[in-house]
């Protein structure tokens, strides 16, 4: 026995992970956003270098309001018009996520936003497909391995819910694995929704909600109790449910918060992304610690790479230096998120076994 490998962001980077919670069009390379505003006459970014515009996402995003938060993406959608931007876009994330370590990604995105030039719905969600398969394919040529499953979601401000959800089943056999809403969260409940969530459940199909980031409870009691969703989009104000007088082993859940333990559902925490959009005020006041403490099931995600200056292995590298997480915290953190994936059961089962635990045996030695 060697004993563990030193937990930095180069090892962390060779360890298997499994990431649910990725926004397409909150990771795109700041190079790849300037040379597609050129080729698709965007003129409005706000810097003409990568280094300048990289820094400006993550300045921008730097805000601690969700609203200020979102209004950085008005950049990268609008140059995510065109067969050529969708494609390229999804098969660099792919990659970008492959070369990180992760092997498992479902990444998400909007496509009622990608219909200003003229696409469909259906042929945004090809062209994306399309670019996750290119991404794949490459990634293997290269002797690697990633399985990338995407999620469609619907914006809650807006009223194409159901048309997004009837979509996302249309594509069920060929790459999208689910449905989710998202955007801001205060007086555009989940239950405004419920149409498209009735159709997801009458038809078998998986939906994670965005819950319980920038709005408290009464947001992840309608994502549970009215849209009977499968995970939670973030979920952090859980602790609002949660009374910790002394001891963790003291805590005291109410109603809400026992359910979403008792019932395994999964949490898709953003440690850096709830930092910046205030939804936490600092990353040693994350909950991520008090909840994995009490077995919720945590699991680690980016959000948005390109805002957020980050990926996946550098959250886990936060989390570790802020909470003092060892490998087999990390090893539980990404057997959560697989076990959460939605894939067949038997698919997520072979990750498992034949990837994230040997993976991690060679990390602990």
């Amino acid at each position: 026995m060697t004993g563990p490998m030193p937990l930095t962001l180069a090892s962390i980077r060779r360890a298997p992970k499994a990431l649910l919670h990725d926004h397409l069009d909150g990771g795109l390379r700041p190079a790849t956003v300037l040379e597609l505003a050129e080729a698709c006459g965007y003129d409005e970014l706000p810097a003409t270098d990568a280094d300048t515009l990289g820094t400006w996402f993550r300045d921008a995003a730097d805000s601690g309001s969700l609203e200020r938060y979102l209004e950085t993406f008005a950049h990268t959608v609008a140059v995510m018009q065109t067969p050529e931007g969708l494609r390229r876009v999804a098969r660099e994330c792919v990659e970008d996520l492959a070369e990180d370590g992760v092997v498992y990604a479902e990444v998400r995105f909007a496509p009622e936003q990608h219909l200003n030039r003229g696409l469909t719905l259906d042929e945004v969600v090809e062209h994306t497909l399309a670019g996750f398969r290119e991404g794949e394919e490459l990634v293997a040529a290269a002797g690697g391995r990633i399985t990338v499953v995407c999620l469609l979601t619907a914006m809650r401000h807006a009223a194409r819910s159901r048309e997004i959800a009837e979509l996302t089943v249309r594509f069920r056999d060929r790459g999208v694995g689910g449905f989710d809403i998202a955007g801001a969260e205060a007086g555009y409940p989940p239950t405004r929704h419920l149409d498209a969530f009735e159709y997801m459940r009458a038809n078998s199909a998986h939906f994670t909600i965005h819950a319980g980031e920038a709005f408290g409870l009464p947001s992840i009691h309608e994502a549970l109790a009215y849209c009977g969703c499968d995970r939670l989009g973030h979920g952090v104000r859980i602790t609002d449910d949660i009374s910790v007088p002394g001891a963790i082993a003291d805590a005291e859940l109410g109603l809400v918060a026992k359910y979403v333990r008792d019932t395994r559902i999964p949490l898709e925490l953003c440690p850096s992304s709830n930092v910046q959009t205030g939804a936490v005020p600092s990353l040693d006041k994350h909950p991520f610690d008090l909840l994995a403490r009490l077995r919720f099931r945590v699991t680690v995600n980016t959000d948005n790479r390109l805002m957020s200056d980050t990926t996946m292995s550098r959250e886990m590298l936060k989390l570790v230096e802020t909470f003092g997480y060892g490998w087999s915290d990390l090893e539980r953190f990404t057997i959560n998120a697989m076990k959460s994936a939605f894939i067949p059961f038997p698919d997520r089962l072979k990750i498992i076994d034949d990837v994230i635990k040997p993976g991690y045996a060679v990390m602990l030695g």
